[in-house]
């Protein structure tokens, strides 16, 4: 069923006419949640030690989006929303879940999930930036202090597992197997304290709502979002409609309360951004079974996301001379867009014309020195061009970005090194690979492996000592109140 109605989703996306709530081809099981969040009465500190915790959790449960650009693409939005909220300093993470459930959910210190099915089923940008402002909303007004009270009774990574495996599972549709660590009456007194109240809800909603007006957004993407998940319910018996959604309904108050609100903001005529777009086209792309298919329904004379998505679709198949000429027609009138750049390149270098591609990245990274996207490309290529030296300074100089310490990037340091660089580098590299999917100790043997190794200054022996000390701090947690 999920396939099915994935395929459907991308042949009508592509056709320009996506209507992601065809009768009959969505099951209840893939309607949004909007009641998971964070927020609650401790201390910074805490907070984000146990968002740290909740993401290593996430990563081991749970398969996330590993596409540049489509994180990228989000966490730009989300960025925009928080710009635009009461508190526009607060340390929120955006993450991709690669998952076909139509949903959204946030987690303790911030940081908020993002389902591959929720973006490919928004109709519009205010649609999806109406969830994740909903979401937001419940972070910043602490919403979720009696789910963390009910969590402080275990230690800091059973707490953190415990409500990743809660959110994940109520997300999916999934038992709740990963919960296993936390007895069954302290899992349900957690479970019990997320469902949030109507009075949270209707605060999230409205709260929400000013952030999408603020942020120039369509307020009426929520609602209208509420709308078409209530009229997709009428289809099922109520006998079949997820737990999730029975605690947070979806009612014709809670749409005409919402619409209210839009309404004195008033509707913003602006089109959906060129880059929404093409996330969503490059998301349907990836996630089609048989891309061929697709070329039946593809228009490339609709926009540039059409022929972006055609460009893909070409590339899928094995056919790079065609999707490069489609990406050339891309480049002609927008040459300096990432997205186009580094597609080209990665074409090219696919196509055995190494030189070529890494001119284009060379080129890209002059005019955006810094950015994740061109970055991790970049590496990839001079690793796949036997250039390890030069991929690895291009790495080094990446994690000075905070939002470019992921598993991927890691993954591409510990290569780098392996190939050429100091020894204990592929260690420190891999260490943090393991501690970001929640296996320390892995992480701890690697450090305790770097420090054996010969050659080590002063500085280098300092740094692997002090990521062994907090790798073994957080390890230690897990004996505590158990």
């Amino acid at each position: 069923m999920i396939q099915r109605t994935l395929q459907i989703l991308v042949l009508t996306f592509l056709s320009g006419g996506f209507l992601p709530f065809a009768h009959g081809e969505i099951s209840a099981n893939q309607l949004p949640d909007f009641g998971d969040s964070s927020g609650a009465l401790i201390s910074p500190v805490q907070e984000q030690a146990l968002g740290e915790a909740f993401m290593r959790s996430v990563r081991s449960q749970a398969t996330l989006v590993t596409d540049p650009n489509i994180n990228s693409y989000i966490r730009q939005l989300g960025a925009r929303l928080v710009a635009n909220s009461d508190t526009p300093n607060y340390p929120f993470t955006f993450f991709v879940v690669d998952d076909p459930s139509i949903n959204a959910f946030a987690g303790p210190g911030g940081r908020i999930g993002v389902h591959t099915g929720l973006l490919l089923a928004a109709e519009n940008e205010s649609e999806l930036a109406g969830v994740m402002a909903h979401e937001i909303a419940h972070v910043t007004q602490r919403h979720l202090l009696r789910a963390y009270e009910s969590a402080q009774q275990l230690s800091l990574p059973t707490a953190a597992a415990t409500i990743a495996a809660i959110l994940l599972g109520v997300a999916t549709g999934s038992s709740n197997a990963g919960i296993a660590a936390a007895s069954a009456v302290q899992a349900g007194s957690i479970q019990q304290q997320l469902n949030f109240t109507r009075a949270n809800e209707k605060e999230a909603d409205r709260i929400g709502i000013q952030t999408l007006a603020r942020s120039g957004i369509d307020p009426f993407g929520m609602p209208a979002f509420f709308e078409r998940l209530y009229q997709t319910t009428r289809l099922y018996g109520t006998a079949s409609i997820p737990e999730f959604l029975s605690t947070h309904p979806v009612t014709t108050d809670r749409i005409a309360e919402s619409t209210d609100r839009a309404g004195k903001y008033g509707h913003t005529k602006r089109r959906d951004t060129l880059e929404f777009e093409l996330a969503k086209v490059r998301l349907a792309v990836q996630q089609s079974r048989n891309p061929g298919s697709l070329l039946r329904s593809i228009n490339a004379d609709a926009g540039p996301a059409q022929r972006y998505g055609l460009a893909l679709i070409y590339w899928r198949i094995g056919d790079k001379t065609r999707a490069l000429k489609q990406i050339a027609i891309l480049r002609s009138s927008d040459p300096d867009r990432i997205l186009y750049r580094t597609t080209q390149a990665r074409l090219l270098l696919e196509d055995g014309k190494t030189r070529k591609a890494l001119r284009l990245f060379e080129d890209a990274q002059r005019l955006y020195p810094g950015d994740v996207v061109v970055g991790q490309y970049y590496a990839e290529a001079l690793l796949i061009a036997n250039k390890p030296a030069k991929a690895r300074n291009v790495i080094l100089a990446l994690l000075r970005d905070e939002h470019a310490r992921t598993p991927p990037i890691y993954k591409l340091w510990a290569r780098a090194t392996s190939k050429n660089g100091p020894a204990w580098e592929t260690r420190f590299a891999s260490a943090e690979l393991y501690s970001l999917g929640g296996n320390l100790p892995l992480a701890i043997d690697q450090l305790e492996q770097a420090l054996r190794l010969k050659g080590l200054n002063d500085y280098d022996r300092a740094r692997i000592q002090a990521k062994l000390h907090d790798f073994k701090s957080l390890l230690a947690k897990h004996a505590e109140r158990e």
